[in-house]
Formats: structure tokens, sequence, C-alpha cells
């Protein structure tokens, strides 16, 4: 009616349930928005509430489909198969049972490698990529290779650590540098709170460390992963991180490979975050809003021309 002000659509909270898998069952998180849905996938030992400062910052300017994989968060934990292409499988049959059409699939990390094989494996559900600072497999220098290394053992030790209060997992996490304290937000405080099962005195990551480490193993095979690049034919943007894992290190994604990847993608287009590392160039306020605002972008331009 004349006079009236428009509705302001604001997203205060996801929906959450449990969608078909490829034989399991699979945790999502769902905020709603307009237009197509934006599928996105998280990393090596992350949940879908790693995506949570990208919904909010999207602002319902389109929904958000993200999923937890197989083996993480509330999801199921089969004793395999894991991998790539069974992630992928996942997700195809998940997407299906939301009746998804062409989507834009968002992946962070180990999720990135894991669009880049669905896109390969069910062409008909991929619209156009975002890869977060992953997806392509790259020989590393000795410093490079021993740092990330030595980053991921921490980590898979620390998914068999016990803690005797949510809020004593917050505390070691404020205490380590993935997590700067201008970074620090409510968003990262619920990603914490999520990721662990269990109760008091004895919580305890959810992600299955046999799952994590049967992923790890499948990422180090370069030749097959870039193999399956070839086959990509959507649209891919490529976000990287300024820094690797904590603020001091050189980016994972340098120039001389994204020099390797546009052998791969000749139209790559490539988007630098400034101030950003691996962990927080999602959860943190200034990567979630730069990818939200690219998420929009992108798209608008993909699911025009698939249309």
């Amino acid at each position: 009616m004349a006079g009236q002000r428009q509705a302001v659509l604001t997203i205060t909270r996801e929906a959450r349930g449990r969608v078909p898998g490829d034989g399991i069952a699979l945790a999502f998180g769902y905020w709603p928005g307009r237009g197509a849905p934006v599928v996105a996938l998280h990393g090596l030992t992350s949940t879908y509430v790693s995506f949570m400062g990208v919904a909010e910052r999207l602002g319902g300017r389109r929904p958000l489909f993200a999923l937890d994989l197989r083996g993480r968060g509330d999801s199921d934990k089969p004793s395999g198969p894991y991998g790539m292409a069974q992630h992928a499988r996942d997700v195809a049959r998940a997407m299906r049972a939301f009746a998804l059409g062409p989507s834009v699939i968002v992946g962070h990390s180990m999720g990135a490698f894991i669009a880049a094989a669905l896109a390969a494996s069910e062409p008909e559900l991929v619209a156009g990529l975002i890869l977060v600072d992953g997806g392509f497999a790259f020989p590393m220098n000795e410093a490079a290779r021993k740092s990330f290394d030595s980053g991921l053992a921490n980590r898979i030790a620390q998914l068999q650590q016990t803690y005797p209060s949510r809020q004593a997992y917050r505390d070691f996490w404020r205490s380590q540098p993935q997590f700067p304290p201008e970074d620090w937000s409510p968003w990262t405080e619920a990603f914490l709170d999520y990721e662990l099962g269990g109760e008091p005195p004895r919580l305890q990551p959810k992600a299955s460390p046999d799952g994590v480490s049967v992923d790890l193993a499948e990422g180090m095979k370069t030749r097959e992963i870039n193999e399956r690049l070839e086959a990509i034919r959507a649209p891919v943007i490529m976000l990287r991180a300024e820094a690797g894992f904590i603020p001091s290190q050189p980016p994972l994604y340098p120039e001389p490979v994204i020099a390797e990847m546009r052998s791969h993608f000749p139209a790559l287009e490539v988007h630098t975050m400034q101030g950003t590392t691996h962990y927080n160039i999602v959860i943190g306020n200034r990567g979630a809003t730069a990818l939200a605002d690219l998420i929009v972008d992108f798209s608008k331009r993909c699911l025009s021309a698939s249309s």
C-alpha cells in the first residue's frame, strides 16, 4: 500500500536439520533469502557453522545452504568411505533432496576440493565455483611443507583432546594465533561451541580423526586432483587469504601457484582478501563481508548465464 515502508528481511537464526547424503544423513544449516540458494562446504575439520558470519553478512540477499560433511559436526560418521569424490556424492544427493538446480558452490579449504570434484562429476548441479583458499593441489617447497604438516598434525592431535567446558575450549582458542583478538566475535564462539560434542567434563571436537586423516591423505594426490579440474566448465573464482594459517605466514596460494592455476582455468578470477588468514577468511568480519558481497555479485552473473 502507498505510504507503507517496505519490509526489510532480517536473518536472526538458521533453520537446522538433517538431509540424506550418499547412504548417510548430513546435518545442515539453511539461512533464507532471495533467489536460488548458494551451497557452502567447509574445511577439513570444520562444520557448517563456520559460514554463520557469511550468512549474516548476506543478510537475505541470497539463501545459504551449508552442510556438515560426513565425519564432521552432527553428520553421520561412518568408518568409510571418505575422500573428495565421496563427499561430492553426498553433496549431490543432498542438493537433489532439496530439489536444487544449478547452484553457486562455495568451498573453503578442503571444501574447495570437494566443490571442484562436484563440478567435475555433476556439472548440471554447478553454475559456478568460489574456491576459498583451496581447491588446487601443488608441490610445496621444504619450508612450506614443514609448516603445513606441522599445523595439520597439531590440529589432528587436538581433535583427540577433551575439555571440561565450552568456556575452556573458547579460552584455548583465544590463546592461539589463528583467531586474532580483532576477529573474535559471537560467530567465533558459536562455531567453537557447535564444534564440541559430549558432556562436561569430557567435551571433545566432533570431527572424526580417522575420516580427517583419510581425506588429508587424498589431498596429497596432486596429479589426481588437478586432472579432475580439467573437466570443469563452470566459471571459477579464487578468494585467497593474504596469510597462511597464522598472520606471520606467507599465503597458501602465492603468485606462482595462482599462475599455475590459470593453466587449468585461463579465465580464473582471483581476489586477495587483505588482513585475513586461512582461518578467519570465512569466520572473521573482513573475510565474511567480502565473501558475502562476492557471492551476491558472482551469483547474479552465473545464474543469469545458466538460465
